[in-house]
């Protein structure tokens, strides 16, 4: 079973059922003690002031009166002892008898044949009941808002560590290698435990980041030397007079791979080496600036095509960023669009904020828009060479800045990037 309520809720409620139960099954036993007990008094009182009315019964003169708040009656009895109809069905013993409106308790014997009946008013006994359930009612209801009360303070002492262990791991220098442990802080009891496995686990993640980190970069460092060989070779080609014009439009497309692939690596560097480099340490440029040079990169590609590549500069702000990690978010989100976009246009427009894309493209469902930001994941169309990377790194990249990069789709069909880049990192 699920529960939607907190911890600490759950806590003050279990206090609060447990307190309700206990005060009430006292108030009820209170109750049902304190009834049995007077019913009992009464009942041995009534029938020792039947007995002495029986002591001194005279049928012929009776001289005798019951007390004040009693009614005495008994068969053949003379003037007002008559014994009413509606008590002649009583059996001997003690009897609760309601009469109108009031209510009587009853003490019944019969002697030698005779029925005699001792009435005896309970007004007085009604209301101390009355006041009897009332106390127990302001005590239960005190004793459940005692509980809440004790239940809430009690919540607080026990969840403090956890809340303070959650706010330990989920804050984000956990996941640095220098990072202390949790375990020393907290005491050897079940909270501790869970430090410990929170020490464990952050751990194993430590060194898998660490890992992946490592490999990222040295793969990275290790595949510039052979791009450069490819893309100095290819310019040596093209230099070439005598390769046809077919070989030349393979060597074109291999050199513009080249660069992807050297623009790629260099991306992937700059992320591994993000956590351990100040940022300043990296090229800055404006958003702008990213823009044009994209611009001139892709305009004759996108034309090619006969798209209709559009700009529109906008107001952008003018804070600097990382220009590698901004080059490879705007370049891919236009890559991608080319990639997906047949007839129509493609439009870059900067904003007060980031940026947007926009293309008259296939379009992307809704079931799988989150999923186009995973790795390796393309969208049913499948055109060009990419692996389906591209979307994926420019989520890493925005996670890794804190920008943010969300889809829509356009109407009638295409596709609506924006990044919201934020201020930028010191």
């Amino acid at each position: 079973m699920e529960f939607k309520q907190s911890l600490a809720q759950r806590i003050i409620i279990a206090f609060a059922l447990m307190s309700a139960l206990v005060a009430g099954a006292f108030a009820m036993g209170i109750v049902a003690t304190v009834h049995l007990v007077e019913e009992k008094l009464i009942s041995a009182g009534l029938g020792g002031d039947l007995q002495r009315l029986l002591l001194m019964d005279s049928v012929t003169d009776w001289s005798h009166r019951p007390e004040p708040d009693q009614l005495f009656y008994f068969s053949g009895g003379p003037g007002d002892f008559e014994l009413p109809k509606d008590l002649r069905h009583l059996e001997p013993g003690f009897h609760e008898v309601f009469r109108e409106q009031l209510s009587y308790h009853s003490m019944v014997e019969i002697v030698d044949g005779r029925r005699y009946v001792l009435l005896q008013d309970q007004s007085d006994f009604e209301e101390r009941e009355r006041v009897l359930f009332a106390v127990v009612l302001v005590g239960f209801v005190l004793s459940l808002a005692l509980a809440v009360f004790l239940g809430w303070i009690l919540a607080r002492k026990v969840m403090a560590p956890v809340v303070r262990l959650a706010r330990q791991v989920r804050h984000r220098d956990q996941l640095l290698g220098l990072a202390p442990p949790l375990a020393p802080d907290y005491a050897a009891d079940e909270v501790g435990e869970l430090a410990v496995a929170f020490d464990a686990t952050l751990g194993r993640l430590r060194q898998a980041l660490t890992r992946e980190r490592l490999f990222t970069s040295d793969v990275s460092h290790e595949l510039r030397t052979p791009l450069m060989v490819l893309a100095s070779s290819c310019e040596l080609l093209l230099e070439n007079p005598g390769i046809d014009q077919r070989g030349r439009a393979q060597v074109e497309r291999i050199a513009r791979a080249c660069e992807e692939m050297r623009e790629l690596v260099q991306t992937f560097l700059m992320l591994a080496r993000a956590q351990r480099e100040d940022a300043s340490m990296s090229p800055q440029q404006t958003v702008s600036q990213i823009a044009d040079g994209l611009l001139g990169l892709w305009r004759e590609p996108i034309e090619s095509k006969g798209l209709a590549l559009s700009f529109e500069p906008g107001n952008p702000s003018s804070n600097r960023y990382n220009a590698t990690l901004l080059h490879a978010v705007m370049g891919n989100l236009l890559r991608n669009a080319l990639h997906y976009t047949e007839t129509g246009f493609i439009r870059l427009s900067l904003t007060n904020n980031g940026f947007v894309v926009e293309d008259s493209g296939v379009g992307i469902p809704e079931e799988k828009r989150e999923a186009m930001f995973e790795p390796f994941v393309r969208g049913s169309e499948k055109r060009g060479e990419g692996l389906g990377l591209g979307l994926s790194l420019v989520q890493r990249i925005c996670e890794n800045q804190g920008w943010t990069v969300s889809l829509t789709t356009m109407e009638p069909n295409g596709c609506r990037f924006e990044v919201e880049l934020g201020k930028p990192r010191v």
